[in-house]
């Protein structure tokens, strides 16, 4: 999945730079840039015997927000779950020196195994896909089951409001992020549909869930994983960037999103067809079979308070969006990809919406009960 370099290393800078810091790195080293990684640019490091490894950097420029792309955390985290049961890379070093190679990056492992972007795994076995996707749930409650505390990440976020932080990040975000204009056509990249509306529901505490606070990845789905080659099992989890101390039920929203799209797969223009009920894709599990496996590991039943996480991981994903367009209008986006993805703002924000119903709905109910 490594390609030609898009945005230039000062190469001989970087094996400087290693030669002093990373013994397990024999210079000279050799370049490639991965395609995937809308946000931080990836690049595959070849040492001169031919080991692999892996670096992720900051984007070069003057940054669209103060708050993405941060590497330094990816680092931290990754390094707090090495001796954990959580299956993350090996990480070599973390250099914020921007005079290296123009912007922080740090570099880590290389996983030999797979990445899959389509997450109904088209290529599986019914058995391996079933399995695929329980390693894939049974990991992240593994994650959640952790107490920041005994991994040192005590101080990596506070221990509660995690929503309401992440209300207030994502509406400053995407404030910002509107008025960027394109470098070519001065057109400016616009509002997320409805976001004053959409607002205003999460904002609502009797409405929101009950306050949780374990590691979260922030943005755990299956492309972000690293399956064994041959195996139903997951060795690896990547891009780290918009980890934290908070929800639970953020990632898990997240990670159930084919489920949540297919149901709208006039708006969104990768939804998920083959999660539809009416494929019978074999081995592939129920979104309630996967809500079911998530709860035996992490311990607690999630299903009273998914609606309104739904609804907000899709806010979520429409700012997130509109993120990618707003780099791409710069023409700082890492992904060749990124005017496509970022087109999906708008459909997103329509889903998220009719989710707000959705939820206002099971809310009553609840309280009715």
């Amino acid at each position: 999945m490594a390609g030609p370099v898009r945005q230039p290393i000062d190469i001989a800078s970087l094996s400087k730079y290693i030669e002093n810091n990373v013994q397990d790195i024999q210079t000279p080293v050799t370049l490639k840039q991965f395609g995937f990684g809308q946000s931080n640019p990836t690049y595959q490091i070849t040492d001169s015997r031919g080991t692999k490894f892996v670096m992720r950097k900051k984007p070069p420029g003057k940054l669209v927000s103060k708050t993405a792309h941060k590497v330094e955390r990816e680092y931290r985290i990754i390094n707090a779950l090495q001796n954990t049961d959580v299956p993350v890379p090996k990480v070599y070093c973390l250099c914020e020196d921007d005079g290296v190679v123009g912007s922080p990056f740090y570099i880590m492992e290389f996983l030999d195994g797979r990445i899959i972007t389509e997450p109904h795994f088209h290529d599986a076995s019914p058995e391996e896909r079933r399995e695929m996707w329980h390693d894939a749930i049974r990991t992240l409650a593994t994650l959640h089951r952790l107490n920041p505390k005994d991994i040192g990440l005590e101080s990596y976020g506070k221990p509660t409001g995690f929503y309401n932080r992440q209300i207030n990040t994502f509406k400053t975000l995407g404030e910002a992020q509107s008025v960027t204009k394109d470098i070519e056509t001065r057109k400016e990249v616009g509002k997320v549909p409805r976001m004053d509306e959409i607002v205003a529901f999460f904002i609502d505490p009797k409405s929101q869930p009950k306050d949780r606070a374990v590691p979260i990845h922030g943005d755990y789905k299956i492309d972000n994983l690293v399956y064994h080659k041959t195996e139903p099992k997951v060795i690896g989890i990547l891009d780290w960037e918009m980890s934290t101390i908070g929800h639970p039920l953020s990632d898990l929203s997240n990670l159930i999103v084919p489920w949540t799209i297919t149901a709208f797969s006039t708006k969104r223009r990768n939804s998920h067809l083959a999660f539809r009920p009416s494929q019978h894709t074999p081995g592939l599990p129920s979104r309630n079979q996967c809500i079911a496996w998530y709860a035996e590991v992490a311990g607690w039943d999630p299903s009273p308070e998914l609606p309104w996480s739904i609804a907000f991981a899709m806010w979520r994903d429409s700012i997130i969006f509109q993120g990618i367009a707003a780099r791409y209008a710069v023409r700082q986006a890492s992904s060749e990809q990124a005017k496509k993805v970022g087109e999906e703002m708008v459909p997103t924000a329509e889903i998220c919406w009719e989710l707000v119903q959705r939820a206002k709905g099971a809310g009553k109910v609840r309280s009715g009960l």
